[in-house]
């Protein structure tokens, strides 16, 4: 259990010192603990790099690299994945939920297509989130967008149930499945799916 601690608390450090991320970080690695899933054990295999590839369908930005080496996640690219999912609307960053990143590090293998998940929606603010709610029935009032734990995205030259199911396989959170809009739905949240 300690050992699990010290890895959650290494994920405190890709976010921000400001109070507002020191809180919010303080969350997720309370959260890790009641949620790690052991589907995500592969994520945790003794490899030295796990390398991510993104690309915001919106703003046309890219990330490429490595976010955890060597049994650390690496602050420097969180920062560069919460840009790159910020809410491009309003132009406001949130840290990104490192689970996040290793659910889709584990996709990425499953799937065997190297290319970036296009990005569609990340961090949404509150009001970004109420005000698509307004125009959706399908954005949930509390949803794990507006605090870093989910994203919706597609994998071009993959069909997307394919996405969906490799989602579903690994149990280790919530996955939606949205073909009229051309996307899915991934979080940190309780195993569940729609």
């Amino acid at each position: 259990m300690q050992d699990l601690i010290e890895k959650n608390a290494l994920a405190a450090e890709a976010y921000d010192s400001d109070r507002r991320g020191f809180l919010k970080a303080g969350l997720f690695v309370t959260a890790a603990l009641g949620f790690w899933t052991p589907a995500l054990a592969q994520a945790a295999a003794p490899n030295t790099a796990r390398i991510i590839r993104l690309q915001n369908a919106h703003t046309g930005e890219k990330f490429t690299g490595e976010y955890w080496y060597n049994g650390k996640y690496l602050p420097s690219a969180f920062a560069e994945i919460k840009k790159l999912m910020r809410d491009h609307r309003i132009n406001e960053q949130f840290p990104i939920d490192p689970r996040l990143m290793d659910i889709l590090y584990v996709m990425h293998g499953r799937l065997k297509n190297s290319g970036p998940y296009h990005v569609l929606s990340g961090y949404r603010s509150p009001a970004t989130n109420a005000r698509l709610r307004r125009n959706s029935e399908g954005v949930a009032r509390n949803s794990l967008h507006m605090t870093g734990q989910a994203i919706d995205l597609k994998l071009p030259g993959t069909r997307l149930s394919v996405v969906r199911n490799a989602a579903i396989d690994l149990k280790s959170g919530g996955v939606g499945f949205y073909p009229r809009s051309d996307f899915v739905h991934v979080d940190t949240g309780r195993v569940r799916h729609w």
